[in-house]
């Protein structure tokens, strides 16, 4: 996700906040003869404010006795598994994040445990089913409508509605959405994806794409329980790479120090950061039955 969204590098800089401007557009007006021209007048928004409050650890004690004993690939297992647990961690903000937007409360209805949302009424009112409907408060979960090739096209109109740049735009989905998507023939056969061979998206990694939108895999979307339910529907995102930043003011961090009280090395890594939205208009959650 954190290269899916806008990143700001504050890294080695000051403070604990960034204000963001965010100026209406403004519009033409008609120049008459010998006349003034028409000034636009400047508005009041105060901004978008980014709190950096995010510092996420990761730390291990290595004893002596298995640093002497065991292979240098623990080690390196250890800094592969800090980066991995970090990068998991920014990933399930940022996507909690995008799930606040447009009156949506889920970050606050998240239990990290069972990666669920345990409530679809906090929700954001804009989340639509699999056939691009519109999802009204606690609707029966049981109701909604599988990922369908007519549902993406309306996902990708209430982007057009917005004025959302076509470039850069990017759905993430659930594993169990992305087994849906590969039943659809605009998303796998050559006539529509137009690549062959090796270059074919399907077999290179990233998982596909379709009219023109990158699609990629992801565990760390929540599941979603309707009102007393039980994690039975799963949740998915279509947006722009602007619709939400990232600030990064230290980035993974890499630091060990022998602790002669344990006789080990104790090893760390780190990172502060912070994440907000910045258009909610340019993201589109949607929610699917397993």
């Amino acid at each position: 996700m954190a290269q899916l969204v806008r990143r700001l590098n504050h890294r080695g800089k000051k403070g604990d906040t960034i204000r963001i401007p965010t100026p209406a557009r403004g519009a033409t007006s008609a120049k008459a003869a010998e006349t003034q021209v028409t000034l636009i007048q400047h508005g009041t928004d105060a901004g978008i404010v980014i709190s950096i409050d995010q510092h996420q650890e990761y730390s291990r004690l290595i004893e002596d006795f298995a640093d002497v004993q065991a292979l240098e690939s623990l080690r390196r297992f250890y800094t592969d598994d800090a980066g991995y647990a970090v990068a998991r961690k920014v990933d399930t903000d940022l996507i909690l994040k995008m799930w606040d937007s447009s009156g949506g409360n889920a970050s606050s209805n998240y239990t990290a445990a069972t990666n669920v949302i345990e409530d679809a009424a906090t929700l954001p009112t804009t989340t639509r089913t699999g056939d691009g409907t519109v999802i009204t408060g606690a609707s029966a979960i049981g109701a909604y409508a599988a990922i369908g090739d007519p549902g993406i096209r309306v996902f990708n109109r209430v982007l057009d509605e917005s004025d959302v740049p076509m470039a850069n735009r990017y759905m993430v989905v659930h594993p169990e959405t992305k087994e849906d998507l590969l039943g659809i023939a605009r998303f796998t056969e050559e006539a529509f994806v137009g690549e062959r061979g090796p270059g074919n998206t399907v077999r290179n990694g990233l998982v596909g794409d379709i009219y023109g939108i990158e699609v990629y895999v992801s565990n760390q979307l929540p599941g979603v329980d309707s009102a007393g339910g039980d994690n039975d529907a799963v949740s998915g995102l279509l947006f722009h790479s602007d619709a939400t930043v990232l600030v990064e003011q230290l980035g993974m961090r890499s630091q060990t120090q022998y602790k002669q009280e344990y006789l080990a090395d104790l090893f760390t890594v780190d990172m502060i950061y912070g994440l907000e939205n910045l258009r909610d208009a340019s993201i589109v959650p949607f929610a699917l039955p397993r």
